[in-house]
């Protein structure tokens, strides 16, 4: 399909195989590139283009038109000096978008200052979500979406259970304000519900706020 978005993924070890094989799946043509053999042989499957090569030599982007690419996703798992090197090489070819997988804290620095897309560390997001569960059981799904505010799919509180919305007053409590509610049998999702809508415990709640205001609604009996 001429309309399918094209990505590329630099370091074909654990963290860009499984990206590599999610943007596969998603229907997207993806071009992966890791110097060792095994590893791109292993993807060949889910790779429209699969190369062998250092990406942390400029060389070895060159051919890939990388100022065509969506994005460019920077995985690299061990060497911060490889990681900075693949990033100015993507940026001098004329990337769209980069997004690094960042190893330490430092390297997340450096590359912010290099003006890259967006930086991750998947291990800290990772952690970061297994506490929330584990803390706040009634969470389902928790995604910041600036370093302030963050959606939360989570169960309603019991105290809220048969109240309408405006009964329950969560943006004047909680500073919180409910986009959507989802049945939790169906996973139908209604969005923006009316203050008449009442809330039940088969439902979920889909609300947005501060963390603070968040922590207080997840807390709430």
């Amino acid at each position: 399909m001429a309309d399918r978005k094209h990505f590329i993924v630099l370091g074909l070890g654990t963290f860009g195989a499984a990206l590599s094989k999610q943007l596969s799946k998603n229907g997207c043509h993806v071009t992966g590139i890791d110097e060792t053999r095994e590893q791109v042989e292993e993807l060949k499957e889910f790779l429209y283009e699969p190369v062998i090569g250092d990406v942390s030599e400029r060389r070895t982007l060159e051919p890939l038109v990388v100022s065509e690419a969506n994005a460019v996703f920077i995985c690299l798992g061990e060497s911060i000096e490889s990681s900075l090197l693949a990033t100015l090489h993507a940026r001098e070819l004329g990337a769209r978008k980069i997004v690094v997988k960042a190893i330490t804290q430092e390297h997340g620095k450096i590359l912010k200052a290099m003006g890259v897309d967006q930086v991750i560390h998947p291990e800290v997001e990772i952690a970061r979500g297994l506490a929330d569960r584990a803390t706040w059981p009634n969470v389902l799904e928790y995604m910041p979406i600036d370093p302030e505010y963050s959606f939360v799919e989570m169960t309603s509180p019991t105290s809220l259970v048969g109240k309408t919305l405006v009964e329950a007053a969560l943006r004047r409590d909680y500073g919180v304000w409910v986009v959507g509610v989802k049945d939790a049998l169906s996973g139908k999702l209604r969005l923006f519900p009316d203050a008449e809508f009442v809330l039940s415990d088969d439902q979920m709640l889909v609300v947005v706020g501060k963390q603070d205001d968040l922590n207080r609604l997840r807390e709430a009996d």
